[in-house]
């Protein structure tokens, strides 16, 4: 009986090097796919770059939401991505001086509702940046610094529950005013701006190091 096992893994190698891969930082405003919602006129990914066709969001980020997102033309990718050893690591502006407590709620799991059904989060990365990070501005203010202080922290999960970062903040008495992705596994947001593609020539080495 003939072996074919080098011949296909040569096959599958040739099939991933035909695939194309991208990090984009996703503006605010924009949906994070590329295929119009019924009567609804929101920006779409596509108006942001000529991707090649059957290009996909790996995941997902909110319309209100900003940062990282990865695209690709390999379907097989995104179960990678949304394993739960792939870090994603957000900075979130919060309403008010954040305190320890609620750091320490959010770093040991807090209680948020799910489709309907009470839901514990894992445990999770979370602490305080000292100082606001360097992001692209969001086209306006967030809000009037007369309304109060607010805190900038950084939460880092390996789940993603629909508005999980929002509701975790709300579930320790902080809303989220701002939430930008930064990072998912080895693959940061760097300095890039809001709009920006990047082309990702190694996908699996530069997501996991």
């Amino acid at each position: 009986m003939p072996n074919t096992t080098q011949p296909n893994l040569i096959e599958h190698s040739v099939l991933e090097q035909n695939h194309q891969h991208f990090k984009i930082f996703k503006p605010y405003g924009f949906l994070s796919q590329f295929i119009p919602e019924t009567r609804k006129k929101k920006k779409l990914l596509g108006e942001l770059f000529p991707f090649p066709d059957n290009t996909m969001a790996i995941g997902r980020l909110d319309h209100d939401s900003e940062g990282l997102l990865l695209l690709t033309t390999d379907g097989m990718k995104s179960f990678q991505v949304r394993d739960k050893g792939i870090e994603k690591e957000y900075y979130v502006q919060v309403d008010g001086e954040i305190t320890k407590e609620a750091i320490s709620q959010l770093q040991n799991g807090v209680n948020i509702s799910v489709n309907g059904t009470n839901y514990l989060t894992l445990p999770c990365k979370a602490f305080v940046l000292e100082k606001e990070p360097e992001l692209p501005a969001r086209g306006f203010k967030i809000r009037d610094a007369r309304h109060g202080p607010t805190s900038w922290i950084s939460i880092t999960i390996c789940e993603g529950k629909n508005r999980q970062i929002r509701k975790m903040t709300a579930a320790v008495g902080f809303a989220t005013l701002r939430l930008v992705r930064v990072r998912i596994g080895d693959i940061h947001i760097d300095s890039m701006t809001a709009g920006e593609v990047v082309s990702l020539a190694n996908f699996n080495d530069v997501l996991n190091g």
